[in-house]
C-alpha cells in the first residue's frame, strides 16, 4: 500500500513539474512575442515616415497598366477574365524584374552575314515561389523564362505569437551562384512573410543584391521594412496599396 501511495505521489509531482514547465515556456514565449510586436511596432513607424526607397521598382502606370489593375481589382470581374489579366500583369512584372539583371556584351553574325552587336540573356537565373500565393505568378514567369529554376517555401504565421514561421522549404541547388534569384508572391503588407523568405535564401548563401522580390500589389511600410533588414535587395510592384490589404488574389486566382 505504501509503496502504491509513494508511486502515485511521484507521478503526482512528475505532472506538476511538468505543467510548471509548460506554464514557464508559455510566459517565455509570450513576453518574446511582446518584445517582437513592440520591436514591429517601432519599425513600422520608422519606415512608415520614409520616403519610397530606390530598390522598391513600380511598375510605369500607364493606362494599360492601371486598366489591368481596376479589372483584378473589380468584384464583379469573373474567373476568366481575372485571370487572364492576372498572369498578362505577372508576365510584366517578370520582364521588369529581368531588366535589373545584368546584360554581358556579345556579338553575332546575324543569317545575312552582317555583325549585330547585342547583349546576352542572363542565363543563371531561379525563382522561389512563396506558397500559395506565389503560385498564382509561375503562368507569368513561365511565359518569360520557361526553363527557370523554381524552389518552393511555405510560411505561415502562428496565430499565437504573430509571427510568421517557416514550415517547408526546397531550393535550386547551388542558389547562391545564381545571378538573379525572383521571389514571387502576389501580395505584401506588413513584410513579414517577405522577410522570413529573404531570410531563408540569405541563409542558404543568396547575397541580397541577388534577390528581387516580385509581387502584385505592396504597401509602403512592408517594402521598406524589407528592403531597411536587407539592403541591396530589389523589390518589383505592380501598384502600391495600403499597407494592411488582407490577402485575397490566390482565393479568387484558384477558385477556393
Amino acid at each position: 500500500m505504501d509503496l502504491a501511495r509513494k508511486a502515485k505521489f511521484r507521478a503526482l509531482c512528475a505532472a506538476t513539474e511538468e505543467e510548471c514547465r509548460y506554464h514557464r515556456t508559455s510566459r517565455t514565449l509570450a513576453e518574446k512575442s511582446k518584445l517582437h510586436q513592440a520591436e514591429l511596432r517601432r519599425l513600422r513607424q520608422e519606415v512608415r515616415d520614409e520616403p519610397l526607397s530606390s530598390d522598391i521598382l513600380l511598375l510605369k502606370q500607364t493606362k494599360q497598366i492601371v486598366g489591368m489593375c481596376t479589372i483584378i481589382q473589380n468584384p464583379m470581374t469573373d474567373a476568366v477574365d481575372f485571370n487572364f489579366y492576372f498572369d498578362r500583369l505577372s508576365s510584366l512584372l517578370v520582364e521588369r524584374a529581368m531588366e535589373t539583371l545584368p546584360y554581358p556584351a556579345i556579338t553575332v553574325t546575324t543569317p545575312q552575314g552582317h555583325n549585330y552587336r547585342g547583349l546576352s540573356l542572363a542565363t543563371s537565373i531561379s525563382a522561389v515561389v512563396v506558397l500559395r500565393g506565389g503560385a498564382c505568378l509561375e503562368t507569368g514567369l513561365r511565359r518569360v523564362i520557361p526553363d527557370c529554376a523554381t524552389g518552393r517555401i511555405l510560411i505561415q504565421t502562428n496565430y499565437r505569437t504573430g509571427e510568421p514561421e517557416l514550415y517547408f522549404s526546397r531550393l535550386s541547388p547551388s542558389i547562391e551562384d545564381h545571378e538573379g534569384v525572383l521571389v514571387l508572391d502576389t501580395q505584401m503588407s506588413s513584410g513579414g512573410a517577405a522577410l522570413m523568405a529573404v531570410k531563408v535564401l540569405v541563409d542558404h548563401g543568396v547575397k541580397p543584391e541577388q534577390i528581387i522580390f516580385i509581387c502584385c500589389f505592396a504597401g509602403i511600410v512592408g517594402m521598406n521594412r524589407l528592403l531597411k533588414v536587407f539592403p541591396g535587395a530589389r523589390v518589383v510592384v505592380g501598384m502600391v496599396v495600403e499597407d494592411w490589404m488582407e490577402r485575397w488574389i490566390e482565393k479568387k486566382y484558384f477558385g477556393c
